[in-house]
C-alpha cells in the first residue's frame, strides 16, 4: 500500500474550519443532507467505507470533522480536518470516512460542479494528454482560495441571495482551482463541451469543423467520430451556441439585427427562423 497524507498549512486550515464550522451547527443528521443546490452536508458517528464509489459530478469536498481516506487502486490518501480535496465523475474509487476521536462525527462540506459558469475553460484536449490526473485528489490552501471557498459556501447556502451572486462565487473559486494539477479533475468536460466553450468564446466567427478541430487539437475525422459517440454533432452545437449568443444579446437590449450580426448569422431573416424554432418565440418577442 501506498500512503500518501496530505498535509495542510495550520494557520490556512484553522481559518478555514473557523469559518465554515459554525455552518453545520444544529445539522449533523447521519448522511448526505442538501443545504442548498450544489452545496451539502455529509454526516456520519461511525466509520464507514463506500466501496466503488462513482459520482455523478465533480466535486470538491471540505473536512471539517474527522478524517477521509480515498483509495484509488493501491494508493491511499488521507485527509485530516482543513483539508480541500477534490473528486471526479464517473471514476470508481473507494472512500472512507473516520469519526474525529473527540466529537465522535465526521463532517464533509461537499461543493458539487454539474457544469463550469461561464468564463471557465474545461480542460482542453491537451491538457488532458499531460496525464497525472488522477491520483493528486489533495488541493493546496492558500489565502485567496480559503477566501474565496468561504464566501461561496456562506452564499450558496443563503437562501436570501439570488442565483447571480451564488454563480459569481462559485466561478471564483473555480477561477483560483483552474491553474491547479490537483484540481484538473473538475475541468474535464466532454469533448461537445470543450467545443460549446470554444464557440461561444466567439460566436460571430464562421467556424468550422477543421478550424475548431485544430484549436483543440484533434483531426477533424476524429472530432466527428467522436461527437457520434456523444450522441452530437458539429452542426448542433454551432447552432446551438449561436442562438445563445442571439438571445443573450436580445436580453441585453441589442435590436434583432445586432443580435443577428452577434451570433453569426448575416441573414436577419434566417436567425429570426432559427430563432423561434429554438425559443418558440421571434427575437422581437412575438409568438
Amino acid at each position: 500500500m501506498n500512503l500518501i497524507v496530505t498535509q495542510r498549512l495550520p494557520d490556512l486550515s484553522r481559518g478555514l474550519l473557523d469559518r465554515l464550522r459554525p455552518m453545520v451547527a444544529g445539522r449533523l443528521k447521519p448522511g448526505m443532507n442538501a443545504y442548498a443546490e450544489q452545496l451539502f452536508i455529509y454526516c456520519c458517528f461511525d466509520r464507514e467505507k463506500v466501496k466503488a464509489l462513482e459520482l455523478e459530478d465533480p466535486m470538491i469536498g471540505i473536512v471539517l470533522y474527522g478524517q477521509k481516506e480515498i483509495w484509488f487502486g493501491d494508493r491511499t490518501h488521507a485527509f485530516p480536518p482543513g483539508s480541500v480535496f477534490v473528486l471526479p465523475r464517473k471514476v470508481p474509487m473507494d472512500v472512507v470516512n473516520i469519526p474525529d476521536e473527540t466529537t465522535g462525527f465526521y463532517v464533509a462540506l461537499r461543493l458539487d460542479v454539474p457544469s463550469l459558469p461561464e468564463g471557465i475553460p474545461p480542460l482542453s484536449t491537451a491538457e488532458r494528454l499531460k496525464g497525472g490526473e488522477l491520483g493528486n485528489f489533495g488541493v493546496p490552501l492558500s489565502d485567496g482560495l480559503v477566501e474565496a471557498l468561504c464566501h461561496a459556501a456562506t452564499t450558496i447556502a443563503d437562501g436570501a441571495i439570488g442565483e447571480t451572486i451564488k454563480r459569481l462565487r462559485m466561478a471564483e473559486v473555480l477561477a483560483l482551482l483552474r491553474p491547479l494539477p490537483e484540481a484538473r479533475l473538475l475541468f474535464r468536460q466532454s469533448l461537445s463541451d470543450e467545443i460549446a466553450w470554444l464557440i461561444a468564446t466567439a460566436p460571430s466567427e464562421q467556424w468550422s469543423i477543421t478550424e475548431v478541430a485544430e484549436q483543440i487539437g484533434i483531426g477533424a475525422s476524429t472530432l466527428r467520430r467522436r461527437l457520434s459517440l456523444e450522441g452530437g454533432s458539429f452542426r448542433a452545437i454551432l447552432r446551438r451556441e449561436r442562438l445563445k449568443a442571439g438571445q443573450n444579446a436580445i436580453s441585453s437590449g441589442a435590436s434583432s439585427i445586432a443580435a443577428a450580426e452577434a451570433a453569426g448569422y448575416a441573414s436577419r431573416s434566417h436567425f429570426s427562423r432559427r430563432f423561434r424554432e429554438t425559443f418558440g418565440t421571434s427575437p422581437t418577442g412575438r409568438p
